[in-house]
């Protein structure tokens, strides 16, 4: 599950069990991202916060596949095989179109996200967010130019920036602490509520 020690759900106590019953799945389960921050539930509580705030909050105006979109190649590229499948699982659902999401998955990949089937908008981000995961220090207003030109508003440039920059976090918690997908169930999603104790997924 983890390199780490984590406390089992049967075991928690106090905030902690107030904090996995918030967390748990439709199934009664606990992701293994979240479970690893046991030991420190404070660190769980901001985490669930950030991610509901950068990918599934009501204020954020971009569709919620391009997000997911965004997150899965990020992962990608910093080989965190745990959130690709958890993030992939999501958009194929979001998509519901499995030629669609098998080409972008092929795509990726390959490390040509540039021969995916989506709109010139949508790889203009995928770009963007591929610079800021690969080569920060390399990123230029002229890369924020370029979104521009494709139609996003400052607000969905920063959405976008969000994501990538959530999913830096995300996969390297995962990583580096050694969590699995193993008896997880892929592609949950919290729920639309934008109540930070709200937890809830669908």
């Amino acid at each position: 599950m983890t390199w780490i020690s984590t406390i089992p759900t049967d075991e928690a106590e106090g905030r902690l069990r107030t904090l996995y019953d918030r967390v748990r799945g439709p199934d009664g389960a606990v992701d293994h991202i979240m479970m690893a921050h046991s030991l420190r539930p404070h660190t769980m509580e901001g985490h669930m916060a950030l991610y509901k705030a950068v990918l599934h909050h009501s204020g954020n105006r971009l569709p919620k596949w391009v997000l997911e979109l965004i997150g899965v190649w990020v992962s990608m590229l910093n080989g965190c095989d745990y959130c690709v499948a958890h993030h992939f699982a999501g958009l194929q659902r979001l998509l519901d179109d499995d030629a669609l999401t098998e080409a972008i998955f092929a795509a990726f990949e390959a490390g040509m996200p540039e021969t995916a089937p989506i709109g010139e908008a949508e790889q203009a981000a995928l770009a963007y967010a591929g610079a800021l995961t690969a080569t920060p220090p390399a990123v230029t207003e002229a890369h924020v130019d370029a979104l521009r030109e494709e139609g996003f508003s400052d607000g969905e440039i920063l959405e976008i920036n969000q994501v990538a920059a959530y999913f830096a976090y995300a996969n390297r918690t995962v990583m580096g602490l050694g969590c699995t997908t193993e008896g997880e169930t892929l592609g949950l999603s919290p729920g639309n509520s934008d109540d930070p104790d709200d937890w809830g997924h669908r």
